[in-house]
This record gives C-alpha cells, sequence and structure tokens, in this order.
C-alpha cells in the first residue's frame, strides 16, 4: 500500500543512501543527506509499507520563489507512478509561493512538461563541479 509522509527519520539515511545509488547518485552519503534535507523547506517520502520508494524535496522562501531539488524514486519503482505522487504532492505543498522552479536531471524535460513547468528564458547557474558543468550548462 503506497502512502506519505513527511518527516525524515535517522532510520531513513541509509534507505534514502540506497535510492540515490540506485539511480547512480554516488556521492550522496548519509550526513550529505541529512544535511540537505535540514536544510530544505519542504519534504515529501513516498512509502510502501514501511519502506520509502521515493521522495523530493524543495527549498523556498514561502511567498515568492521555491525550488525543487531530488526528485528521486528508487530504479525498481519507476515508471509506476512515484515520481508523479512526489511531484504533485510538492506542487500542492507550494501552491501559495508564485514561482516554482526545478532543477532536473538530463533528460528528464517531457516528464516534467506534463506539470506545467517550462524552460526560463533567464535561468543561469554556476556549476562548481566542472562535470556537472559540462553536462548541465550551455
Amino acid at each position: 500500500m503506497i502512502s506519505i509522509k513527511y518527516k525524515l527519520e535517522s532510520d531513513d539515511l541509509p534507505i534514502l543512501k540506497n535510492i540515490y545509488q540506485s539511480v547512480g547518485w554516488m556521492k550522496h552519503d548519509e550526513e550529505v543527506i541529512q544535511k540537505v534535507f535540514d536544510a530544505s523547506t519542504h519534504k515529501v517520502f513516498v512509502m510502501e509499507g514501511e519502506k520509502i520508494i521515493g521522495f523530493a524535496r524543495a527549498l523556498s522562501d514561502g511567498v515568492f520563489n521555491a525550488t525543487i531539488y531530488d526528485v528521486v524514486v528508487h530504479k525498481d519503482f519507476q515508471n509506476k507512478g512515484v515520481a508523479k505522487i512526489v511531484v504533485e504532492d510538492l506542487l500542492k505543498q507550494l501552491e501559495h509561493v508564485s514561482c516554482i522552479q526545478l532543477i532536473a536531471t538530463t533528460g528528464n524535460d517531457t516528464f516534467y512538461k506534463k506539470f506545467g513547468f517550462k524552460k526560463l528564458k533567464t535561468g543561469m547557474a554556476i556549476y562548481q563541479n566542472e562535470e556537472l558543468a559540462r553536462e548541465y550548462l550551455e
């Protein structure tokens, strides 16, 4: 049975690490995961029974701007509607914010367009990591 929770427990950290690694994100150790989720203003975790199978987080000022990060679903549960649940829940949490941005991995544009996301005309970034800069910057 699918359910949603909003609080990160310390016991969840190894599970989140496993989910990140299942999609090839190997640099997320438990300390980093704790840090990024503690700094996030909005979180959603999709559960199958008692086990987390997907999640996402966002940062927001609560009025004008929010950015969604790390929409991640364990590889064994992809293409089953889990990411849709995560994104819809975060959009509901952020419904009173005037601008919601999203940082997506390469190749996922079509999925996010289904929710109304569009490419920014003025979006810019600095990536300190050269490999990420090559992947994401023009």
